[in-house]
């Protein structure tokens, strides 16, 4: 990928704006899927055609600082990706299910849209709010063809909509940060993947916090605790298998040594938490 872009931005008293935009020359080539037995015999040696395009993406924004305390701030920007290598030319099983790559794979295109309110009461605190609205076109998904084969295939979107909050503080030594995310995404498909339409995209769980505390009580020194929670989430496209929500509780601990040198001593999900 070679990309070109131009980008500016521009301060009129309280409010920025801003700019780009981007053009990019992708070029996939050489790609191959080749499988050979335990002796070495090549069974399978496929070799696919060369994959080339350009595609162009803007983005635009601003900042209006209505108080010293107060921004808000909105943004429009569309965006793509490319397949993976894996995506094209690879399948895969994880028994009994096989997934089958597909070379034919589109580049996903992206068009999204958001908006927030950022609070610093102090320059020590801080707050803000997004809420957004993204549509994935071409969004490559594995679909299910049988019980025991799927395929990776471009549906026709994936339509994400949420909210998510941040907020941060420092009060002397001790200091929290916090992240909330609620996120309502669902497919949107026909045709031979009709059977995806509404549903909600495998491994996207609804909701996901987390927030640290620590505490700083000299130079070099940090000792800080860590909860992270994930929701339940789908594994397949069809909704049959749940991943259950997990809560998981990690800690770290920092000794300076002296000379730039310090100890660090982590511990990672304490409560033994299960994550399938």
């Amino acid at each position: 990928t070679i990309g070109f872009y131009l980008e500016d931005d521009w301060t009129m008293g309280r409010v920025t704006l801003t700019a780009g935009a981007r053009a990019d020359r992708w070029r996939v080539a050489g790609g191959f899927y080749r499988e050979a037995s335990p002796a070495g015999v090549v069974t399978t040696d496929r070799h696919f055609a060369n994959r080339s395009g350009w595609e162009s993406n803007l983005r635009g924004g601003l900042v209006w600082r209505a108080t010293d305390t107060v921004s808000l701030r909105a943004a429009g920007y569309t965006g793509f990706r490319q397949p993976t290598l894996n995506e094209l030319y690879r399948p895969f099983m994880v028994f009994p299910i096989t997934t089958q790559a597909n070379a034919d794979l589109k580049n996903e295109r992206l068009r999204g849209y958001e908006a927030g309110v950022e609070f610093t009461p102090a320059s020590s605190v801080s707050l803000s709010l997004t809420a957004f609205d993204n549509r994935l076109n071409n969004a490559v998904a594995n679909v299910t063809l049988s019980p025991t084969v799927r395929q990776r295939q471009n549906v026709d979107a994936i339509h994400a909509r949420g909210l998510e909050l941040e907020g941060h503080a420092i009060l002397g030594t001790v200091s929290f940060e916090g992240s909330f995310a609620w996120t309502r995404s669902e497919v949107d498909a026909t045709g031979a993947s009709f059977a995806l339409d509404g549903k909600r995209p495998a491994q996207v769980p609804k909701l996901s916090a987390s927030g640290t505390l620590a505490w700083a009580p000299q130079a070099g020194w940090r000792i800080a605790a860590t909860v992270r929670h994930v929701g339940a989430q789908f594994e397949d496209d069809l909704e049959t298998n749940v991943l259950p929500a997990a809560t998981t509780l990690d800690t770290v601990l920092q000794v300076p040594l002296g000379s730039g040198v310090s100890a660090i001593v982590r511990g990672e999900n304490l409560f033994n938490e299960r994550i399938v």
